[in-house]
């Protein structure tokens, strides 16, 4: 096996890879286990990489806003260790950190991604390949999972070929590409990373029954995610929305926000500026919103059933996630503090009305207990509270 891929790559002409210094000791020590010696060749030699302009490379890295190293890794293993449920017990991967779990290395444009299997070996250096395919490669099936008998080294080697007709190991083929190597054009500057400091407990072991198992209402929620020192609301008035919307808005709705302002739920649910004045006021977003609604509901009828504020029964919306689903009331009857909460989903069916209200919908989502349409869930593994939390926003927010 060759120390690295020099012998079977060649330097991009406009985007040279480059390398970013790594503190290898720090960096195994965060991760718990050593690296192979190729692939710290490699970062070494080359940084983060592009490989025939298909596979990405990854290394301890990280520029401000696209990439953190560590982030990447946290969030490919969560994603792995949940699709692997769905392969037989006896075919199921470990994912880190678990012992012997997958440890991811790369991914590529076809959005597979590649790990090893510290399982096989003590020695680093003896890591097998494991792709887990999303159907883009010929043989692969629909999101499959292989392993490879062929280290880092190797299965780039495979990779970097002249024709489909070369003796393969079982699997899909990946490739063949070519062996130009590029600096990864999302990481122009990255910078080096350092592994990130052990965290103590943000809650004591009361508090965190309290906000995941025995607290209700806002004590729950103030757990779960601790309101803002200066909420943002915009810089209207309540009674001036109400009077430009022709109604009032739940009174439970108009304390939340008077306590958390506009911002963002779990990095995922986002809850409009209610009091902003001017072009991207809260009245001119329901607008947008709902003007969609009715050109979806004219074209695909029977999967928008509810109808539009201000009909009655409409749908009001106040919020909506990254994914484009929209969270909302349903405007039935006079009193605006009866009115149940439904989702606009994106991707899924239309759902039935909220059996809850809003505060204790936010604190039965953000501990996952919540299943509903439109609404990101918890992995059955996931500790809720690293992903609760709330980010306010400021007058230079869009939304």
């Amino acid at each position: 096996m060759s120390v690295d891929i020099a012998g079977f790559t060649s330097s991009h002409n406009e985007r040279p890879p480059a390398p970013v210094p790594v503190d290898w000791e720090a960096v195994e020590a965060w991760l718990g286990v050593g690296l192979p010696g190729d692939y710290k060749r490699l970062a070494e030699r080359y940084g983060p990489l592009d490989l025939g302009e298909y596979f990405w490379i990854h290394v301890p890295c990280v520029e401000g806003g696209r990439f953190d190293y560590g982030e990447w890794l946290r969030e490919t293993h969560r994603e792995a260790r949940i699709d692997a449920r769905d392969l037989p017990p006896e075919e199921r991967f470990a994912v880190h950190p678990e012992p012997g779990g997958l440890l991811a290395w790369g991914c590529t444009r076809g959005s597979d991604t590649l790990f090893w299997d510290t399982s096989v070996a003590a020695d680093p250096d003896e890591w097998t390949v494991v792709v887990r395919h999303q159907g883009s490669v010929p043989g692969s099936g629909l999101l499959d999972w292989h392993a490879y008998d062929l280290t880092l080294t190797e299965y780039l080697r495979h990779a970097v070929r002249d024709t489909w007709e070369l003796p393969s190991p079982p699997g899909p083929l990946m490739g063949p590409v070519s062996g130009s190597v590029a600096r990864t054009a999302f990481l122009p500057t990255a910078a080096p990373w350092t592994p990130p400091a052990a965290v103590p407990p943000r809650l004591t072991g009361a508090q965190r029954r309290v906000a995941l198992e025995s607290g209700t209402g806002m004590d729950a929620l103030r757990l779960l995610s601790p309101p803002p020192e200066r909420p943002y609301l915009g810089g209207g008035t309540w009674e001036g929305l109400f009077a430009e919307l022709g109604t009032r808005l739940p009174g439970e709705y108009v304390r939340l926000m008077d306590l958390y302002g506009a911002g963002s739920w779990s990095e995922w649910l986002r809850f409009l500026t209610p009091l902003r004045t001017g072009e991207r006021r809260f009245a001119t977003h329901v607008e947008a919103v709902l003007g969609a609604y009715r050109s979806s509901r004219g074209r695909f009828p029977e999967q928008h059933p509810l109808k539009a504020w201000p009909e009655p029964r409409g749908f009001l919306p106040f919020a909506n996630s990254i994914d484009a689903d929209h969270l909302g009331w349903l405007t039935e009857g006079d009193d605006p503090d009866a009115w149940p909460l439904v989702v606009w989903p994106r991707h899924a069916p239309q759902g039935a009305a909220l059996e809850h209200g809003l505060v204790d919908t936010l604190v039965a989502w953000q501990r996952g207990t919540l299943v509903t349409h439109g609404l990101a869930g918890l992995d059955e593994e996931d500790d809720p509270l690293e992903f609760a939390g709330f980010e306010a926003w400021d007058d230079r927010a869009h939304w």
